[in-house]
């Protein structure tokens, strides 16, 4: 463990990890081996208590209160539009059921000092923006993780039928009817760029400077990295948030300085 000097800024603080949870290729998987057990392993080590919708905090008096797991979504395959009373009660149950997610995961986002957020452009997610609209209407940091979206297994894939052109057509169709839009760059939404500040973006996360420190197993994690390594990675943004708040740009006077989003609570005074 570091020590007292060394969990300085970030010891005490509350971070809400925020990311695509229900269309990711598998929710097992994501819970079990994804970003948010490492970022969450890492801020700890800071001293830092984490907000991981995957493992919710126990809620006083109300068990298992708003838990999810990788059959959370079951419930969805339930789902009609059918115009009749057992369609109303249908939807009303499907609604109700994930009534408690949405609400402890807000809980968490409104009493947390700032959030991490991954959002690649490929994956489809609403709650999310809900999660990081929130942290900024109340002028709370938002660091937002915008990785490289590259498909090698697609270019594989095409270079493989490219004499077949058949295939190569219905591949064609393919990514435009899902679509399959590259990234590779990892530029952000035009509106997110406002919303949450210049300054406050990154293209990944770094993990390889820090994996032997941590012992953490080689994952798809460090291949996505090792493809295109980020230029910006956020867990060495943490170390040095950790002895100094970060600056913001001003347009007007040309120059960084101090962040005021960057409200850290001294209680021990």
């Amino acid at each position: 463990m570091p020590s007292r000097a060394e969990r300085a800024f970030l010891a005490g603080t509350r971070v809400y990890l925020s990311g695509p949870m229900d269309f990711v290729a598998s929710r097992a998987a994501e819970q079990k081996h994804g970003w948010r057990s490492r970022v969450g392993e890492f801020l700890r080590r800071f001293g830092a208590t984490v907000f991981d919708p995957w493992n919710k905090p126990a809620v006083r008096g109300l068990h298992e209160y708003g838990r999810e797991d990788a059959g959370s979504t079951d419930a969805r395959e339930r789902w009609t539009f059918e115009e009749s009373v057992a369609g109303a009660r249908t939807r009303a149950k499907c609604t109700g059921k994930y009534w408690q997610t949405l609400h402890i995961d807000l809980r968490m986002v409104d009493t947390c000092d700032f959030t991490i957020a991954y959002c690649p452009t490929n994956i489809y997610s609403v709650g999310t923006p809900h999660e990081i609209v929130l942290c900024r209407q109340q002028r709370k940091p938002v660091l937002f993780v915008s990785p490289s979206v590259t498909f090698p297994a697609l270019h594989a894939l095409r270079e493989h039928l490219k004499e077949d052109r058949k295939g190569t057509a219905l591949l064609d169709q393919l990514t435009r009817e899902v679509p399959i839009k590259e990234n590779p760059r990892g530029i952000p939404s035009l509106w997110y760029m406002p919303l949450v500040g210049g300054e406050a973006f990154f293209d990944g996360f770094g993990f390889a400077a820090y994996r032997r420190r941590f012992g953490w197993e080689r994952t798809e994690l460090d291949e996505r990295e090792e493809r295109t390594p980020p230029q910006r990675p956020l867990l060495a943004l943490l170390e040095q948030l950790n002895r100094q708040l970060p600056r913001k740009w001003d347009n007007r006077r040309k120059q960084f300085i101090p962040n005021d989003d960057w409200l850290l609570w001294d209680l021990q005074r």
